[in-house]
């Protein structure tokens, strides 16, 4: 009598079990690639204003990806020696300014005498000086949408553009110049090459394509060339600080593995001594720190790191939180509902309004004293008003 069929049998049930479960966490393996992947090709690429890999709604990617999808050659460059290294005749240089790109005049002069054309975004007055000497700056543009009223094809074909609060620009000399927008937009020829400044980069970001004629505008002048070098930096550069050495570098090969040691003796010490030995004990503070004091040192340190962009943002909205209730409005209101608002109750005219309360950020110090003395100026009429 033979007694292996029963165990036969289980082991060849056991071994079917095992290659359908082989199959399953194969599948399941395959589903958790395809989905990390897929989140990973689809997450947020977050980034500074106008930078041509980020997502964000000030970012510059679905531009970038535009123009190479319709055969423009774009180039991000990521610092002034990738932009002069591939810098060439025939090649358009996106210039677009953000709080990186300073007025040192080594760097200016540096882009200056690059080969090829230039498109300047939202300048400063020393970029602008520098790359676009033929140009001044003239009074600001109100919100709103925008019609051509020239004959530049790049502007005919997009027809009106929603630039919302822009610098405009003028001819400073005997050049001529093609102005559009009401000079948001602003062209002329000179040495050979072709200068293209305009006062607003916000028909050229993520969340500003889709108004208007933007698209459009944003693709004719970016798109001008085959070839587009697109440098809007995202960090501080500097000549001298090009090749500084970093801290490991200044450790000596022979004493790197001790510094580990005293790295891991200095972490595990933290952990014993830092264990707690009791309840924590509330106490009430020995000092009141007066407001002024804080506004006083947050300022200083807004000072030390020249940021006078953020500065300038929490004075702006500082003032617009007191004003909105005053004039009615919620605090999701529009810009230019705010603007036509606080022009009724103080009497002032609306461009400067709209360069006061939502224009750039100021170039210097004297200029951020000026844009608070005026923030205090408004407030005070529209609640005497």
């Amino acid at each position: 009598m033979t007694v292996t069929g029963p165990s036969s049998a289980v082991g060849a049930t056991l071994r079917q079990r095992w290659r359908g479960a082989k199959w399953v966490l194969a599948a399941l393996v395959v589903i958790v690639a395809v989905a990390v992947l897929s989140t990973w090709l689809t997450a947020a690429r977050p980034g500074g204003r106008l930078d041509p890999e980020s997502t964000s709604a000030q970012g510059a990617r679905a531009l970038v990806t535009l123009l190479r999808e319709h055969g423009v050659d774009v180039v991000a460059a990521t610092s002034l020696a990738d932009v002069e290294r591939q810098a060439r005749p025939g090649t358009l240089l996106v210039i677009a300014q953000t709080f990186h790109l300073t007025g040192d005049s080594a760097t200016l002069r540096r882009l200056a005498d690059l080969p090829g054309d230039r498109l300047l975004v939202e300048p400063a007055s020393r970029t602008r000086e520098a790359l676009a000497p033929a140009l001044r700056r003239s009074d600001s543009t109100a919100f709103g949408g925008l019609a051509p009223n020239c004959d530049l094809r790049e502007a005919d074909r997009a027809g009106t553009v929603a630039f919302g609060a822009a610098d405009a620009y003028e001819a400073a000399g005997s050049i001529p110049v093609t102005r559009c927008y009401d000079g948001v937009l602003a062209r002329y020829s000179d040495g050979g090459r072709t200068i293209t400044a305009v006062g607003s980069a916000e028909f050229m970001v993520n969340s500003g394509l889709l108004d208007e004629g933007n698209a459009a505008l944003a693709m004719n002048l970016a798109g001008a060339a085959p070839r587009v070098i697109w440098y809007a930096p995202q960090h501080s550069e500097g000549g001298e600080t090009a090749g500084a050495s970093t801290l490991s570098d200044l450790i000596p090969t022979q004493v790197r593995w001790m510094v580990l040691q005293l790295m891991v003796v200095v972490a595990l010490l933290a952990l014993w001594k830092g264990r707690r030995v009791g309840p924590l004990v509330a106490e009430q503070l020995p000092v009141v720190v007066r407001a002024s004091e804080t506004a006083e040192g947050r300022g200083r340190l807004y000072r030390s790191r020249r940021a006078r962009d953020r500065a300038a943002d929490a004075l702006r909205t500082a003032a617009l939180q007191r004003m909105l209730p005053r004039l009615g409005l919620g605090p999701t209101a529009p810009p230019p509902t705010v603007v036509a608002a606080v022009a009724a109750r103080s009497g002032r005219d609306a461009q400067v309004l709209a360069r006061t309360l939502y224009g750039q950020p100021p170039a210097g110090d004297a200029e951020l004293v000026d844009l608070a003395r005026e923030l205090d100026d408004i407030e005070r009429q529209v609640a005497q008003s």
